[in-house]
């Protein structure tokens, strides 16, 4: 049954991510760069903190009202939790080995007084290694290991928002790539999955076949 607590938790989860989104919009960060001016190599490691100090409270609130487990990774169900953390911290690095690190964090910003909208090193689409699978591993490794703990019902509700807020992300992230690389990103798009990598099994089946 839900319960104030779980209410309350839920409309503090949506606001942070109704708020975390208008800040990292491409609308309002172009707003706050005509009046920031060269300040706005700031923006980046300021929105870091904000999104991090913002959310720290939800979490504790969160693990305060934390009751009985409904499922548990036990038994047999330990080797599926395994096999998807080792994904998720497989999906981390091999994108880390793609992305400029120091750019999500804000610190190359800072230190260039350079910014682009994809985290890539060198700023370029990069289609290689990992990127060639799925579009947005990073993505992909945090919604495995928010569902890779056991559930009770804040989690459930914590997981279930943060979700479909990833997912929603996602898409707005790639509104953001369109602008910046316009039809390479959109053929990109077509060949290469967001988050699930069905066109890359997808092909792995069908050159299976063909060899059969």
């Amino acid at each position: 049954m839900i319960q104030f607590n779980h209410l309350v938790l839920s409309i503090s989860l949506i606001i942070w991510c109704m708020v975390h989104s208008v800040l990292i919009s491409h609308k309002f960060v172009s707003m706050m760069s005509a009046i920031l001016g060269k300040r706005i190599r700031f923006y980046r490691i300021s929105f870091n903190i904000f999104s991090l100090v913002t959310f720290i409270p939800i979490i504790i609130f969160a693990i305060s009202i934390r009751g009985e487990y409904f499922f548990r990774w036990t038994g047999y169900f330990q080797i599926i939790q395994g096999i998807v953390i080792f994904i998720s911290l497989y999906l981390y690095l091999a994108g880390a080995r793609h992305y400029n690190v120091l750019q999500f964090l804000g610190i190359h910003q800072i230190k260039y007084f350079s910014n682009h909208k994809s985290l890539t090193e060198s700023g370029h689409l990069d289609t290689s290694g990992i990127l060639s699978i799925i579009r947005h591993p990073w993505y992909s490794a945090t919604i495995l290991i928010l569902w890779a703990r056991n559930l009770e019902f804040s989690v459930l509700i914590v997981n279930t928002i943060l979700t479909l807020y990833l997912i929603l992300g996602t898409y707005l992230e790639e509104n953001k790539l369109i602008i910046e690389f316009g039809e390479q990103y959109r053929l990109y798009q077509r060949r290469v999955s967001m988050l699930f990598p069905y066109i890359w099994f997808k092909s792995k089946i069908s050159a299976r076949n063909i060899f059969e």
